[in-house]
Formats: structure tokens, sequence, C-alpha cells
């Protein structure tokens, strides 16, 4: 069901759970809706899709722009957050179809928030079918079932479909937030940015639906 069905203001988040500025978005945004009627969506956009190499700490790339601006942005907003020494690092499509299950199972919202913080804050490999199992047992999703589902590609057609849809929206950055299908962010946004486009829409929203007072009366 979407924001617009519910009466709230929907926010699509596309991020991936190898990019640390997906992790950083996520305080703006809480902190710029956590008194608003918003429905957050986490959506799946792969940045390097197999059989695209995937980026390794030891190379020069990485440090460099963790020390250019990862590690100064995370400081500012207080957030701790270390670059991971899994090398290569990890392709995110298994992550990613069991996102597919915990949405499934009502899991959604809490999902891709703890795939960025065992990536980013505990080393974990989340390219690895037992430490995917272990953060949807600590979920409460049901293991056995999670991992059957997983290995036997249960999700792989929901997951295409997800990456379909995010082609549709013209995403090519993480993350990139869109604000009740209008108002578009890229990147880590500011709080005041967030809130700005979500209260921009509550008020076409009430405009749409005739909240509002005309020249002839209300």
């Amino acid at each position: 069901m979407t924001g617009t069905e519910t009466g709230k203001v929907g926010i699509k988040v596309w991020s991936d759970y190898v990019c640390p500025f997906c992790m950083l978005a996520e305080g703006p945004l809480h902190e710029a809706t956590h008194d608003l009627d918003v429905e957050i969506e986490w959506m799946p956009f792969e940045l390097r899709p197999y059989p695209t190499p995937t980026l390794r700490p030891e190379d020069e790339y990485l440090p460099a722009i963790w020390a250019r601006s990862v590690y100064p942005m995370a400081r500012r907003m207080g957030v701790d957050i270390t670059l991971p020494t899994v090398s290569p690092q990890p392709y995110t499509r298994l992550a990613f179809e069991g996102y597919q299950y915990a949405a499934e199972h009502g899991k959604a919202a809490e999902y891709t928030p703890r795939m960025l913080r065992a990536f980013f804050q505990e080393n974990r490999d989340i390219g690895q079918l037992d430490v995917l199992t272990d953060i949807a047992s600590e979920l409460g999703l049901d293991s056995a079932g999670f991992a059957e589902a997983l290995t036997a590609g249960t999700y792989a057609e929901a997951h295409q479909e997800a990456l379909r849809t995010a082609a549709a929206y013209r995403v090519s950055v993480a993350p990139t937030i869109i604000v009740a299908e209008r108002h578009r962010l890229e990147g880590v946004p500011t709080a005041a940015q967030v809130r700005k486009a979500v209260l921009d829409a509550q008020a076409e929203q009430a405009v749409a639906e005739g909240a509002a007072c005309g020249i002839d009366g209300c």
C-alpha cells in the first residue's frame, strides 16, 4: 500500500547496503519526519551488480573517499561508521532478496537499517548467506525459512522487478529520495530539505483533496 493510499506522505529511499552515504541519510530522514505523517519505504538499488567488480578497501579509492567525505560528514552528524575491511566488498543481490523476504513478513522497515549497521558498524560480510540468516533471526524472522528462500532463489524475480522500478525512476546514485512521487533529493540530505519536501507534499495533497478556500468561499 502506498503513502497516497494510506493518507500518509510516501517517501521512497533507494539505497545499497555497501553505500555509507545511505547509512548517513537515515538520521536526517528520521529527524525531519519523526512528528510527521509519513511512510518511508526503502527501495533496492545495486551500485555494482554482478559481474561488475566491487571495491576493495586496500585500494586507493575507498580510503580516499572516506577520508575526504564519509568520515568528516559522519563526525558532523555524530554517526559511528567505519570503512569495513571485507575485501572485496560484497555483492548485495542476496541481501536484497532477503529484503524481499523481510518485506513479505512485515520487517521491511527494520531490515535495511540493520543491514547497514551490520556492514558499517560490525564489519560483517553481508554477501554471505550465514551472516544474512543471523541478521534475519535477530529481526525475529524465521531463520530456516529465510535461508531456504534465499538458497532457492524464491525472491530473485521480485528483486529484479525492484531494480526495474529503480530504472523507471531513473535512479543512478545512492541514496536517492523521492517524496510523494514529486520531490527528488539525491545524496545525503539535510533534515531541513527532507522536512520542506514533506511539508510541500502535504500542502499539495491538501489542495488536491479540496482542503483549501477559494475566492468564492470554502
